[in-house]
């Protein structure tokens, strides 16, 4: 070991001249041959890498090269070639765990994002924020590489010094990104994220585990440790004082057995309120709630921390809610004790297909196709039935929590919401088809269509990292929302026009405004489409009517440098007043992560401006700079043109300045 890192320091300390000029040649040799024949031998680029990676010399190599790495088509043909749909989770893991070749190339992709981060190359599809943003949150799962100069045994014996590889790319990170104190950035990210409360949150809970493991070296990153990060730790480890050292499920168990009824009602309201404040459930409250099944069972709405609804919808329910308990809530599936909470909250068990429908849940046996998926990605620690019937759990209780970071899946990703939202049954019923048959149904203009005749659609890859609802029902969906849209083609409009009211529901309004003619991609009746908007939505023009049924929209995204990044699927969840008395748009974005920069200060809020839980909000005038589609009800809706004309120019305006430039 000794003589190993003794050998890397020697290559740490000379410039390595021949392996840049190596490196040059490769990527030189990659850029030639995709000019000509699209081949690209990234291989040799990647071979030329391998010893840069091991230096932070060799690493301002390939900073100072990455348009050129770019340019050559290095990501090409790959994930990579797409940052915007990178999961920093799934990096994480990849950079720290994955075979070779994915490791460096996921390496040099991140110094990559570091250059667009620093502004010192633009990408066209990744914003600086995004890029700083997916770099915190990477940085944060593998906290221990980044404050350490120790290497863990795993990392220590990976071929070809990986390990050393990939901590020399986290200390550059930390080096460059020039954090005065990295713990507390990265509990302040943790925190945003939160705020959104998203179903999917291993990602977060490994990085409050990283959190703590830093904690345990005070002096490691510098400042003090604040209330915020000892919250968020002690909500997943400790948030009782039952487990407040961490003793472990078996040292736990023994202590609540000896607990009288007063300590089990302080258990209780502790659970309730770290499970309420942050959004994450602590493995140890499913031993807890376990245990009242067998002895209290009426102090389990308490633990839930349960208001007069939910407690009422438990008190109406109990041999389902029972049965839920005894089937999904386990340490492994821990956080959908939030999702019951929630969902009783929500008071969705009153409407009569409901509890039938998660009885033929609970009693469904997956087809072999859907429980390997569910083994594949969730383990076998409990079988694919409970792990799909906890996430059941977690999106009826939060319908907004529900994200992908893969575009493509966007128009499915937001009908889950909009179903889990809405049409709590309608979901459960295309789940169950997925799950049991292995096939999704739905008619389109009198005329079935079924996802099992179908080929690939918008999304060439299954989803990744997602709910176990999602990763059974999206690749269906997704193969039907194609097939709609390529019926629909021809008819002199957008598919859209036809397709969101039989794909989403009938609930969608049948109006149908568009800014952009579908053939040439330029803007149509501008002024008129943000009228319509106004006169449609805004409370103020259209007779003070609410937002009765969410309904589907389209935006376009920018960067914070306002540069078009595509097109993408969101929902309209209200229009409301502000605490500042501003009138805002509260919408459902289907992606990871709705706290955006759009350029020319259009930022998208989620907290602090009246969110809900998982909604975004802009200002009126601000969300339709970059609205281009949305569907209406043509029957309630006011005057266009009593909408003031300087509240139409600023929509106007923005947009043209950003998306619609040249349009």
């Amino acid at each position: 070991m000794a003589r190993q890192k003794k050998a890397t320091e020697n290559q740490n300390s000379r410039a390595p001249t021949e392996l840049v000029n190596a490196f040059d040649d490769a990527v030189s040799r990659l850029a030639a041959i995709n000019a000509i024949e699209g081949v690209s031998p990234v291989f040799e680029v990647i071979d030329a890498a391998r010893p840069l990676v091991l230096s932070p010399e060799g690493l301002d190599a390939i900073y100072e090269r990455v348009p050129a790495i770019e340019s050559a088509g290095f990501f090409g043909g790959s994930d990579w070639d797409y940052p915007q749909t990178l999961v920093p989770s799934l990096a994480a893991r990849t950079v720290r765990h994955g075979e070779p070749t994915a490791t460096l190339v996921e390496c040099l992709s991140q110094v990559r994002l570091l250059a667009v981060t620093k502004g010192d190359y633009v990408h066209a599809s990744i914003s600086a924020e995004h890029a700083h943003n997916f770099l915190a949150q990477v940085m944060a799962m593998n906290l221990d590489l980044v404050v350490s100069d120790d290497l863990q045994e795993s990392d220590r014996l990976r071929p070809d010094q990986l390990g050393h590889a990939v901590q020399n790319l986290y200390h550059y990170l930390l080096q460059h990104l020039g954090y005065e104190n990295l713990l507390e950035h990265l509990v302040a990210e943790v925190w945003r994220i939160l705020e959104q409360r998203p179903v999917q949150v291993e990602g977060v809970k490994h990085m409050v585990t990283q959190i703590a493991v830093c904690l345990e070296k005070p002096d490691a990153l510098g400042g003090e440790v604040g209330d915020d990060a000892l919250q968020l730790i002690n909500a997943v480890f400790s948030p009782t004082e039952g487990c407040r050292e961490d003793p472990g499920f078996e040292v736990y168990s023994e202590r609540l057995a000896d607990m009288d009824d007063a300590a089990l009602m302080q258990e209780a309201i502790a659970f309730a309120q770290a499970m309420h404040n942050t959004g994450l459930v602590s493995a140890y409250m499913p031993v807890f709630i376990r245990y009242l099944r067998g002895r209290w069972n009426a102090l389990i709405p308490t633990a839930l921390g349960l208001s007069y609804t939910g407690a009422d919808a438990f008190h109406c329910y109990p041999a389902l809610i029972h049965r839920l308990i005894d089937d999904a809530v386990f340490p492994e599936t821990s956080q959908c004790t939030y999702g019951l909470a929630m969902m009783l909250e929500r008071g969705i068990l009153y409407s009569p297909p409901v509890a039938p429908s998660l009885w033929r849940q609970i009693r469904m046996t997956l087809c072999d196709a859907a429980a390997e998926k569910i083994t594949t990605v969730f383990g076998s620690s409990r079988s694919p039935e409970c792990f799909l019937l906890a996430d059941v759990l977690n999106v009826l209780g939060r319908p907004l929590g529900v994200g992908q970071g893969n575009y493509p899946t966007c128009q499915s990703t937001r009908a889950l919401s909009m179903w889990a939202y809405n049409m709590p049954a309608e979901l459960l019923r295309i789940l169950a088809w997925a799950a049991r048959d292995d096939e999704i149904v739905m008619r389109f203009e009198g005329n079935s269509i079924s996802s099992k005749e179908l080929g690939a659609g918008l999304a060439t890859e299954p989803p990744v990292d997602v709910d176990a609802v999602s990763l059974l029902t999206v690749p269906h969906l997704d193969r039907i929302y194609f097939e709609m849209g390529r019926r629909s083609i021809g008819r002199g409009e957008d598919p859209h026009k036809w397709v969101n009211a039989e794909f989403h529901g009938d609930h969608v309004g049948h109006g149908f405004r568009i800014a952009v003619d579908v053939f040439t991609g330029g803007l149509k009746d501008f002024e008129g489409f943000v009228r319509d908007f106004y006169a449609a939505y805004h409370p103020f023009y259209n007779g003070n009517i609410p937002v009765i049924n969410p309904q589907p929209a389209g935006i376009a995204v920018t960067d914070s440098a306002t540069r078009f990044l595509g097109w993408h699927a969101i929902t309209i969840q209200r229009l409301a007043m502000d605490p500042d008395k501003t009138m805002r748009v509260y919408f459902f974005n289907p992606n990871n992560d709705s706290g955006q920069n759009w350029g020319q200060g259009v930022i998208t809020s989620t907290h602090g401006h009246g969110e809900l839980f998982g909604e975004a909000s802009l200002p009126v005038a601000e969300f339709v700079s970059r609205l281009y589609v949305f569907h209406y009800d043509p029957i309630e809706k006011g005057e266009p043109g009593d909408i003031p004309a300087d509240e139409v120019n600023r929509a106007m305006d923005l947009a043209r300045g950003s998306w619609a430039s040249g349009r």
